[in-house]
């Protein structure tokens, strides 16, 4: 008979101790949901005090950290402290550096290779790799800067020259696909919240369901005998954990630590909440809901709104709908204090459908969702086109309807989920502030005052980058509006078609003379609705109801 296995619990120090220089290491994380920080932590302050190990090339399926946590807290150390001598970190591919000036900087300065994919071909290349695949094919990308005829998802000159990571182009059948391929994982750290001596491990304080299954398997994959090291908050006994809570089986986990509640939140500002993990359910309405103030933000947020609204009433039943960051998740917010929660479900990339999308560095996660499905999963939503429509937001337009969503001059965020959304959803709305810069633009009962206008155009004659190319869209009859506090574009086959514009605003002095091109003007030029600009509620779950009832 075999001896009983020992336990995989052990030390932090013990574990990471086994990660050798020069190792492919794949980290899981969604913002700080999933994300291991005492892992993280503990890896970086094993490398300070003896030099090892180094030379590590890390992977993330999103990003594991917000400004401070994650890997961000170990960027800045590394930049602050030792600068173009570190050597920590040889390369990165992650969905998005947006939380991390730090790891910004490094790239910019070339201090590390730099790459990134979106997050769904990266959810799906673990799953790839890990089954013998070379990469994972797929058409988001196409005609944008992850195309190998542009950047090939280089964000700098040292990856451009090491191409470590690859895109190429591939055609089957006369039609085109991309080709993404990466070097294998062979250590994966990953979190869970309880595991067993054996190793089995459960989600069930967690957020979200991520790949980790997949970066485990990635690691183990072909044969290899690679490292998989588990953050968790609680050890429990063998056969206490049910096996279909059971996310990963232990055979696939070498070491398991026992994080301190302080390195394992559930989000950048929650450290624990039941209505996050869906231990407890409260009714929409209860979750006390502060209405937004009214901004211009919350003006285009409410415009985006009646789009959705319509959209219920023409197909006559409730719609799912996908809502990114920054000014579309405001929507989230409205469809609770319009009182849609049951007509209008939001979904977050990361799994929750329903319930309150959380904002700013807590997004990924919401209170009281009514389901929460696996990160890989939720892309097939997208990516087919499946839900009824999306609301993203924008950096730029140009006269094509191509978007450039999150990359300047000494801003290297990253795609995050935009492109996979927006290569699959019916319906677009793109969402976002017709200038950048200071502005003072207020909103008024009457209409828009423009104060100050802000001095950067968003609608450019080229894009920096573009991060999604609506190409057969319009043949395809896949609706595309661009929606801003005084200005509605609808995507024709003649370019960006203006058809709506606000109150208060002169279409010649505050929107055509602020744009690099010239759009197609509507000869039936529409106002905004005046409910946009009303302090209190809109009426819109009133006017539905009515609508339905026709």
């Amino acid at each position: 008979m075999l001896p009983r296995a020992a336990s995989k619990f052990v030390e932090a120090w013990y574990a990471l101790g086994h990660v050798k220089d020069d190792s492919v290491v794949a980290i899981s994380g969604f913002n700080m949901p999933l994300t291991p920080e005492y892992l993280i932590q503990g890896l970086y302050q094993l490398y300070r005090t003896s030099g090892h190990p180094k030379n590590l090339f890390i992977i993330s399926d999103t990003f594991p950290g917000t400004p401070g946590r994650g890997l961000d807290w170990v960027a800045e150390r590394l930049y602050k402290e030792e600068g173009e001598s570190q050597e920590f970190i040889r390369g990165m591919l992650v969905a998005y550096y947006g939380w991390s000036k730090w790891l910004q900087k490094m790239a910019q300065e070339n201090l590390f290779e730099a790459y990134t994919w979106p997050i769904c071909v990266l959810a799906s290349w673990f799953r790839d790799v890990a089954s013998g695949k070379p990469g994972t094919l797929s058409r988001v990308g196409l005609g944008t800067f992850l195309d190998p005829r542009q950047d090939g998802g280089a964000l700098n000159d040292l990856a451009k020259e090491k191409r470590t990571v690859k895109v190429d182009l591939v055609e089957i059948d006369g039609e085109e696909f991309l080709l993404y391929r990466a070097p294998l994982p062979e250590v994966a750290i990953i979190r869970g919240s309880r595991a067993d001596e054996l190793g089995n491990i459960s989600l069930d304080e967690e957020g979200i369901i991520g790949p980790i299954l997949q970066i485990a398997q990635s690691a183990k994959s072909k044969g290899r005998r690679g490292l998989v090291i588990a953050q968790i908050l609680y050890p429990v006994r063998s056969g206490t954990i049910e096996p279909k809570k059971v996310v990963i089986p232990g055979p696939l986990v070498d070491y398991i630590i026992k994080a301190p509640p302080s390195k394992h939140w559930q989000s950048a500002t929650i450290q624990y909440d039941p209505r996050i993990s869906g231990q407890v359910s409260v009714p929409t309405e209860y979750l006390d809901i502060k209405p937004e103030p009214l901004t211009t933000k919350k003006l285009i947020a409410r415009r985006v709104l009646l789009e959705m609204v319509r959209r219920v009433v023409e197909k006559g039943s409730y719609i799912v709908i996908n809502l990114g960051v920054g000014i579309p998740s405001i929507v989230s917010t409205l469809i609770v204090e319009e009182g849609l929660q049951d007509y209008i479900i939001p979904t977050v990339e990361s799994g929750p459908w329903g319930g309150l999308a959380l904002q700013g560095a807590d997004f990924g996660v919401a209170l009281s969702p009514k389901a929460i499905i696996p990160l890989s999963e939720q892309f097939v939503f997208y990516e087919g086109g499946i839900i009824d429509a999306a609301s993203l937001g924008f950096l730029q337009v140009d006269k094509e309807g191509k978007v450039n969503a999150s990359i300047l001059p000494g801003r290297l965020t990253g795609p995050g989920g935009f492109p996979c959304i927006s290569t699959g959803a019916p319906r677009l709305y793109f969402a976002g502030r017709f200038t950048a810069g200071k502005q003072d633009i207020r909103v008024e009962e009457d209409g828009l005052k423009i104060v100050k206008d802000g001095d950067i155009p968003k609608f450019v004659e080229s894009l920096y980058k573009i991060l999604y190319c609506p190409c057969n869209a319009v043949e395809e009859g896949r609706e595309h509006l661009y929606i801003t506090e005084r200005a509605v574009f609808k995507l024709t086959s003649e370019g960006l078609e203006l058809y709506e514009i606000a109150p208060g605003v002169d279409l010649e002095k505050d929107i055509l003379a602020k744009m690099e091109f010239k759009p197609v003007v509507s000869k039936k030029l529409e106002v905004m609705d005046k409910r946009l600009f009303k302090k209190t509620r809109m009426g819109l779950r009133e006017e539905l109801l009515e609508a339905l009832r026709r």
